[in-house]
């Protein structure tokens, strides 16, 4: 496992180091993060750079054991940085952002909770609910720390949040079935599975299976109507507040829509939007 980088070896300061791991990650959320203020820009630079350290971990090679180990030492290191002794060049990068922004322990503490599931030897996920709750701790929390970053922690910001990260991880899904199958991680859930009789025990005869693209379909459509329950709630907003959000929530509905013209039934078809089309994307919604 990855031990983190020592600041004082590596010469480069938190913010400097938040930036690089958000330029050498190809995000999509990059061009959304680079509309925003530049306080703002590098609070959101430094919660990136924490969640992608802690996904980097859970998707790393390895022992499941060995993984769990790294992610309790950044609870530690969570704990430290609410009392102002951080010592992780990410955890120090988010130091000003916490106290500027009021971020909530508890939305980073999530975030490793749903790496934890993510750690694991084997990924199933049981019933819609659980779906639900493993997208709110991976993408609803930071969607909650994002809405403070922004500026909109009062309402419907929290709603935003939670709708909209739901949206963004249940396309994930959706796009990366087979990778994830690849990492014995299915998150599909049972039911579902159970509801258009897959019931097959082997992970590669489950995505192979003739009727796995109606469930594929059903996740399809709850990822729908969270997408529509986000853009009802921005309405009447002010743009400029949530714009890196309007820009993530359309990059990711192109996403689904490619998707869903590829088809259910060929998975290994690979999917993926456009450089171009993501900076038009950018443009259009965070500009005009």
């Amino acid at each position: 496992m990855t031990r983190p980088a020592d600041p004082v070896l590596e010469n480069i300061s938190p913010a400097a180091h938040a930036n690089r791991v958000v330029r050498q990650s190809g995000t999509s959320f990059y061009w959304a993060m680079r509309l925003l203020p530049e306080e703002r820009r590098q609070a959101m630079y430094a919660v990136y750079a924490f969640c992608r350290e802690v996904d980097d971990i859970a998707d790393s090679p390895g022992e499941s054991v060995d993984k769990l180990r790294a992610l309790d030492g950044w609870r530690k290191e969570i704990d430290l940085l609410y009392r102002g002794r951080p010592e992780r060049l990410t955890s120090q990068a988010l130091l000003e952002p916490v106290d500027r922004f009021d971020l909530p322990q508890e939305e980073f503490q999530a975030i490793i909770d749903g790496m934890e599931i993510d750690a694991a030897p084997r990924v199933r996920i049981r019933s819609v609910d659980g779906l639900l709750d493993y997208c709110r701790k991976v993408a609803g929390a930071v969607g909650m720390l994002s809405i403070r970053v922004f500026g909109m922690p009062q309402k419907p910001g929290p709603r935003i949040a939670v709708a909209l990260g739901n949206a963004l991880q249940l396309t994930n899904i959706l796009r990366d079935v087979k990778s994830d199958a690849a990492r014995n991680r299915l998150y599909i859930p049972s039911e579902t599975l159970q509801k258009y009789s897959v019931d097959e025990r082997s992970l590669s005869r489950i995505i192979v299976h003739p009727s796995f693209a109606g469930a594929c379909l059903e996740v399809s459509r709850l990822a729908r109507r969270y997408y529509l329950e986000t853009e009802w709630l921005l309405k009447g907003l002010r743009r400029g507040l949530m714009r890196p959000a309007v820009i993530m929530m359309e990059t990711y509905q192109e996403t689904l829509n490619l998707l869903e013209t590829r088809g259910w039934k060929k998975i290994a078809d690979p999917v993926s939007l456009r450089s171009w089309r993501k900076v038009w994307l950018a443009l259009r919604h965070g500009i005009f």
